[in-house]
Formats: structure tokens, C-alpha cells, sequence
């Protein structure tokens, strides 16, 4: 079964300064990612909006297959590469995987060193665990029927006090409910929770 932690356990011999994995990427939000970027990197990126013009992030949506991004030859009007150099992120390669439907979800990763540009069998390396993690994704959720109707009813509008009333459960217990679905959907809040259930047509 798909599980977030093997995936960094994978990639973090690899990538050693980092790295960010979108899986699944459907209208807004990938059904699963994981965050192996630092902390100071994170909030200069997020406090700045570089993710509109980080060029990495572009190709990634524009291309599949690797590259590094020394050799990438796209804009980056914001400096987003030279400003992660600045954070220890001194070399880097993408990697974007599509599903083979047509309007099939895409899954990319943005990969980090500090030593040295990654080797070509890395980039297989990579490219092959980003693959995997990408159809294994969609076969990983599954919510209980008691996480369906906790966050149905969040969905529509409800307080947490009267999903709890609705349910006949105390707020703690709805409150783990919703934790546990956000958990297995691989979301940060309701509402991204929401959106990939019904992606997955769970709800």
C-alpha cells in the first residue's frame, strides 16, 4: 500500500538538500504531496509568491520526463533559482509524470543537492519512484463510512458543534474523524480535503 513515509525514505538518500512531491494533481490540489524542503526555503518561497514564476514549477506542468534545472532553459523573472542557492539548494533537477488517459492527473517532483548536478542514473532513479508513487496514489484511500459523513456534512457549511449534533457524537469525536480523513487524503485542511475526495469519488 502506497505510504507517504516510504517515499521519503526513498528519495531523501538522493535528493540531500530536499525536495517537494506533488502527486496526482487534479483541478486544485494533488491528491497527496510531501514537503522535504527546509523551513527557511519554505516561508522565503510562500511569503514571496514565487511559485507563480518559479520555473521549475512550470516545466514541470509544460513537460514530462527529467531535467536538470541547469539545463532546463526556461524564464525565471523572479530569480527563484539564484535566490535557493542562498539556502543550500545548489543543484537541482524535475521530474513530471502524466497519466496515460487523456486529461490523465500529472505528478512532478522538484529535487535538491548541495554538492554536486544529479547523475543520469539518478534522474532514472527519480523518475521511476515519482512514476510509482503516482499509480500507487490512486489506489491508496480509502475512508470509513464514519469520515464520509463527518466531512460531508463540514462540506456543507456545517459547525463543528453541529456536525457533532448531527451525528449524535461529542466534537473530539468528530474533530478525530475529520483528522483521520485529512490524514489518509494527504490534506492540510477541510477544504482540500473535500476536493479530493470528490476527485476520488469518495463522497
Amino acid at each position: 500500500m502506497f505510504r507517504l513515509q516510504n517515499l521519503k525514505s526513498q528519495i531523501e538518500p538522493i535528493a540531500t538538500a530536499g525536495f517537494y512531491l506533488a502527486l496526482r494533481i487534479g483541478f486544485a490540489f494533488p491528491e497527496a504531496e510531501l514537503n522535504g524542503l527546509g523551513e527557511s526555503w519554505v516561508d522565503h518561497y510562500i511569503q514571496h509568491g514565487l511559485v507563480r514564476a518559479d520555473p521549475a514549477i512550470r516545466w514541470a506542468y509544460e513537460q514530462t520526463g527529467t531535467a536538470r534545472l541547469s539545463e532546463m532553459n526556461m524564464p525565471d523573472p523572479e530569480k527563484v533559482l539564484p535566490r535557493a542557492l542562498f539556502y543550500g539548494l545548489s543543484f537541482g533537477a524535475v521530474v513530471s509524470v502524466l497519466g496515460a488517459a487523456a486529461g490523465g492527473r500529472r505528478s512532478f517532483g522538484i529535487f535538491f543537492r548541495q554538492d554536486r548536478e544529479f547523475a543520469a542514473a539518478e534522474l532514472t532513479q527519480l523518475h521511476d519512484i515519482v512514476k510509482a508513487a503516482h499509480l500507487d496514489c490512486g489506489n491508496r484511500i480509502s475512508l470509513t463510512q464514519a469520515e464520509r459523513e463527518a466531512l460531508c456534512l463540514q462540506g456543507q457549511g456545517l459547525r463543528l458543534r453541529q456536525v457533532a449534533q448531527n451525528l449524535g457524537i461529542s466534537e473530539s469525536a468528530v474533530k478525530g474523524r475529520l483528522n483521520n480523513a485529512k490524514r489518509k487524503l494527504g490534506a492540510k485542511t477541510i477544504v482540500q480535503a473535500l476536493s479530493i475526495a470528490q476527485a476520488q469519488r469518495l463522497i
